[in-house]
Order: structure tokens, then sequence, then C-alpha cells
């Protein structure tokens, strides 16, 4: 077990992909015998210890380097039970040392072409360029600014390369006028409403087609989720393009496990050419939620951190991850997923501010069942004045029976059932469903009154056919407001 990192590695470390010289071959082995007992370094070739409370991300089975996942738990890592979430200790040190700040700082993706070598060549390179003089009178300066400012100097440029960039600052959307519907309605201050319609698991399209007719006329948007729990099927963007030929708008997930930097530029490319303008990003669900035999587990090429980064700086500086300049450039309305129950709201507050400052532009949270506790993760979002610049969708699920409150509950990452809900459910019987149905009104009926809240989003999990009546018995039918 590494000293200083928490848990066990994960995966052996990773050796270079080209041939390097004698000497740097030498570094990288004396790097690894250093830093692999230490941090359980794995040599991906950008270190990012000093940003994550010198806690090695890369011990995260997702591969994760900007922070935790829809399922972080104080208890376990939800892919492997055996193993604490890295990423909370991660926070969890952080916030004790008081370097929580440096946890919003966009981190870039591995770069395959560094991966497996040295860091710290890098290093002593940046320290000559910079000057050792003018570093060692920085470091030893009385003034703890001057001190920072030349530890940035010299590690900054390592761990962001101008390919990337990254920073912990917010960027405002670089366009005036709305580009969807969902964005429009919001920015007029209307409480929106919006759904999932799930994507069949064949080719047929009939079910699908009838279910976006239906819901159509009360919400802003359909959702259509990218291969939930890891398992295939029909896409999103397919779904989406349904969704616009039969009069409705989309939003396309698009799930990071299953994407390289190079399939994401391209997906979002052909989804604005075909009409598409909501995009939500999420990490997903790790393969070993899916089916066997599984897929690669080791690494993810991007998180949705980075997704976020890449299709804001496409949209608005037109600016392909290698630097490439596009002329026309692809516009679109950027969500992300939020997790109000998924640990301390705190640390939950920390993640969503780092989405904001990438991109995200609106939120659909996982399911609430107690929106009492969820107001603490607003109060947490508040302090960092992040209300006023992101779109709130609170997640509402219709429960069917107990058994389902208490698999939302015991099994799906980030979502907390009260015990009063399981005890309405319990005693409901064979009304069951009824009571469900009730449950999720006084639910709306709640968080439409928070402040920082601008809508819900349903999802049905394949009862469609309620979504009618909880939008109209909420008071929540879409008005008719002029199309774009």
């Amino acid at each position: 077990m590494p000293i200083f990192t928490p848990g066990r590695r994960w995966q052996p470390p990773y050796y270079p992909f080209k041939k390097e010289s004698l000497g740097n071959r030498a570094l990288e082995a004396v790097e690894r015998m250093v830093k692999g007992p230490l941090f359980g370094c794995r040599m991906c070739g950008n270190c990012l210890l000093q940003e994550t409370a010198f806690i090695c991300p890369m011990e995260c089975p997702k591969g994760a380097r900007n922070g935790p996942c829809g399922g972080s738990t104080e208890e376990h890592c939800y892919v492997d039970e055996t193993r604490p979430c890295i990423w909370y200790k991660i926070y969890e040190r952080a916030f004790k040392m008081g370097r929580e700040e440096m946890l919003l700082e966009v981190l870039p993706p591995l770069d395959w072409d560094k991966v497996g070598t040295e860091t710290w060549g890098d290093v002593v390179r940046q320290v000559k360029k910079i000057g050792v003089k003018s570093v060692t009178q920085g470091l030893i300066s009385n003034s703890p600014g001057e001190r920072a400012t030349t530890w940035d100097a010299v590690f900054r440029p390592v761990r962001q390369p101008d390919w990337w960039a990254g920073d912990a600052k917010y960027h405002a959307p670089a366009y005036d006028e709305p580009v969807s519907e969902l964005e429009r309605r919001l920015q007029a201050g209307e409480f929106v409403v919006t759904t999932e319609v799930a994507p069949p698991i064949t080719t047929a399209t009939g079910k699908l087609c009838r279910n976006v007719e239906m819901v159509e006329p009360y919400v802003t948007a359909v959702n259509f989720t990218d291969c939930p729990s890891a398992t295939p099927r029909m896409s999103s963007i397919a779904c989406s393009k349904i969704a616009l030929e039969h009069g409705a708008e989309p939003v396309m997930q698009i799930a990071a496990r299953d994407r390289t930097r190079t399939g994401l530029q391209a997906e979002v490319l052909g989804a604005y050419t075909m009409g598409i303008r909501n995009i939500l990003c999420l990490s997903g669900d790790h393969s070993r939620m899916g089916p066997s035999p599984q897929g690669r587990m080791d690494i993810v090429d991007i998180d949705s951190i980075q997704m976020l980064w890449i299709l804001r700086r496409m949209r608005d500086e037109g600016k392909y991850l290698d630097g490439r300049s596009m002329k026309f450039r692809p516009q679109y309305f950027l969500g992300a997923a939020a997790a109000p129950f998924a640990s301390r709201p705190e640390f939950q507050a920390i993640r969503e501010h780092k989405k904001v400052n990438a991109g995200a532009q609106f939120f659909q949270t996982n399911l609430v069942y107690d929106p009492d506790g969820m107001e603490v993760w607003l109060n947490e979002l508040a302090k960092r004045d992040i209300l006023d610049k992101v779109y709130i969708l609170i997640g509402v699920t219709p429960l069917k029976n107990l058994k389902m409150a208490q698999y939302m509950h015991k099994d799906v990452p980030g979502v907390f059932v009260p015990d009063k809900v399981m005890k309405r459910m319990e005693a409901a019987g064979d009304g069951a469903e009824e009571e469900g149905v009730q449950i999720a009104l006084e639910i709306i009926e709640a968080v439409k009154s928070k402040q920082g809240v601008n809508g819900i989003h349903l999802m049905a999990v394949g009862w469609e056919e309620i979504v009618p009546r909880i939008v109209t018995e909420a008071g929540l039918a879409r008005e008719q407001v002029p199309a774009l």
C-alpha cells in the first residue's frame, strides 16, 4: 500500500509507448521507484499530486483526474467496494490542509505520448527556463505570495500544457442569444420541465416515437440516456434526431466512458448539423456496472469536466483540442450532472463549481427525495457564488413500489431515500403507485420555492405515460411561448 495515498494501487505503472534514451530510462526508473511506494504512482507523465493534496488521482478506477463521480461516498468506491473512493480522500485531505480551492483547476487528460515517462525532467527544464537563481530566491522569500507565485511558475506549465491551458476561472458563454428553446425558456425565468424517454434496446422505434409525441406537449425538452449502466441501447444521437423529426427538442447525453477525445469532437459536429443544440456531458457508469464480457476498465480517455472544457472551447473559441481553428463553430447549450447527496455538501459544491467553470450552463441533478436535505447543497453552491451562473433542474422519479425505493436507496450511487418515504411506500401496499405519484408531486411543490432551482427533470424510468399527469397536476403545463 502506498505510504501517502490511501488504498492499494489500482494497476501497475505505465511504460512508455516509444523508445527512450538510456538517460531518460534511468530517470524514469528512479522516479518510479521513489513515487511508487510513496504515492502509488502509475507514471502517467503529467503528475497532479500538488493539486490533489498529494494523493494520486490515478488510483481512481475511472481514471478521473478532475474530481469524484456521482457515485462518490465516504464508505467505499462504488466500482470496487474493497477500496476507498480516492477522490473522497483527496477532498477530505485538501479541506484539512486548506488546499480545497486548488481542486478547482481544470486538469488535462493524459498525453499518451508522455505516459510512462518521467516528470522530474520537465520540472528541471522549467526551473532552468525561469532561472535557477530566480527560482531559489522566490522559494526562500519571506513573502508567502512570492513563494506561491514562484512555485506556480515552475509547476503550472508542467501540469498545464499549451494545448490544454486549464485554469480555475469561470468562462461565460461567448454568445448573446440563446441557442435552444430550453436555454431560452430558462433565460426568460420560466420554471422548466424536461423529461427522459428511454432509448429502445432494439431497432424498433415505434414506442420511442409514440412516447416522444405523448410527452412533447408537456415538456420543454426530452432527454435521451447514453447507455446507462454501461448497457447497450440505441444511441442518444439517433434518438435525438428522431425526436427532432417528431417536433420535440432533444437533450443529447454523451457518456465519456465510451468516447475518445477524437470521437467526442467529431460527434458534436455531426450532432450540430442534425439540429441538436442541448448536450449533457456525463462521465458515465463504469463498465463494471455493465454485462459481461467486461470492457476495458483501467482508464477513461476523458472525464465529464474535460468534455465540458473541450466543447466550450470549440463553441466559444473555435478551436479543436489540437489547436486547429474552425471557420464555422458549433453552437450548443452545455449541461452536466449534479449529485446533491453523493457525499458531503461542501465536497459536492466544489465539484459542481468546477463543472460550471469548465463550461456547464445547466445541471440535471440525481434523484431527489429529500428537498430539505437538498437545500444544504444549494446553500453550499450559494456560498461559492455560482447559482447565478448555472440553471438547476432537480431530478424527480415517481416510485412504483417499496422494492423500487429500496433499490434506489441502496444500489443507485448518489441517491438517498429518507425513512419517511420508505414507510409511506410500505404502508401504501397495493396503492404504492399512486402513493409514489403523490410523493413526486410533493417533492415538486417543495423544490419550486427553493432559491437557485430553475425546473425539474422527470425521469420516468420506463413509465413515460405518467409524465403528462404529473406535469398537469403539479401546475407546470407548458406555456405557449413564441418559437425561436
